[in-house]
């Protein structure tokens, strides 16, 4: 196997606010949510990280593009170590997340050429890469209309374009498909195979079973941040729909708990 990523038995584990426990009716102070995590990715695949809200998965893209450190293991990311070379995994990824709030002021314009600078991406690729993006995603009709003016489906394009300024090896969606109508969500879905087509590799986070069935070339479902399977979407599933085969998990989980 060529992995280009590699997770190293790593876990997470964050300390509960009073409020927190309240909220969440625990009187534990800590949450796991993540435990001796390990999985590859080979390169020039789209990987899907599947599981329920709270499964760990959104922490684990964190950990991956180094936003978050791991209590302990490690994260190879072409190479380099997300512990303790975090700058150099930086430029190999591109990170789309639901959390970043683009500011309303501003345009798609200055933010794709406020992030390029950030990247150190020379102003003439900046242009040719911008003008390639903004028209695939329609952006360019709207390149100076204020991000606050612009629709829900628009924004996540324009999140899309920016987290690719520096046309990354590899790219890291958090729920590229969260919140997004029909249209927008299938050109989203066929950017992402056209990018696999020109050899980058793809880990795509979701609960949409269709969506990891139509994407990805292999899967890890993580329930309560254990990861409980890995492999082709055939493998996994194991002669059943892997919307049943994840119940089938999700059950047995639940009642080990009991």
């Amino acid at each position: 196997m060529d992995e280009i990523l590699e997770l190293k038995n790593v876990s997470k584990t964050f300390r509960l606010s009073a409020k927190q426990r309240k909220i969440e009716h625990t009187d534990s102070k800590l949450r796991v949510a993540v435990s001796d995590l390990s999985f590859g990715v080979e390169k020039g695949e789209i990987f899907g990280l599947l599981g329920p809200n709270g499964a760990g998965k959104t922490t684990t893209l964190r950990m991956i593009s180094t936003l978050i450190r791991p209590d302990s293991g490690d994260i190879i990311v072409g190479g380099s170590s997300a512990v303790s070379s975090p700058w150099d995994v930086r430029s190999k990824i591109g990170f789309l997340t639901s959390e970043l709030k683009l500011e309303d002021f501003f345009t798609p314009n200055y933010i794709y050429d406020f992030f390029s600078s950030l990247h150190n991406v020379d102003e003439k690729v900046r242009d040719e890469r911008k003008q390639f993006l903004f028209e695939k995603f329609g952006i360019d009709r709207f390149a100076e209309v204020r991000i606050a003016n612009l629709s829900t489906g628009m924004k996540q394009k324009l999140s899309i374009a920016v987290s690719l300024v520096h046309d990354p090896e590899i790219i890291i969606f958090d729920e590229p498909t969260n919140g997004l109508d029909v249209i927008t969500s299938r050109t989203v879905t066929d950017f992402l195979l056209e990018l696999k087509s020109r050899g980058k590799t793809i880990v795509v986070s979701t609960h949409i079973f269709s969506l990891v069935e139509k994407l990805c070339d292999r899967v890890g479902i993580l329930i309560d941040g254990v990861l409980v399977a890995c492999g082709s979407i055939e493998s996994v599933s194991d002669g059943m729909s892997l919307e049943d085969r994840f119940f089938d998990m999700y059950r047995k989980v639940m009642d080990k708990r009991q």
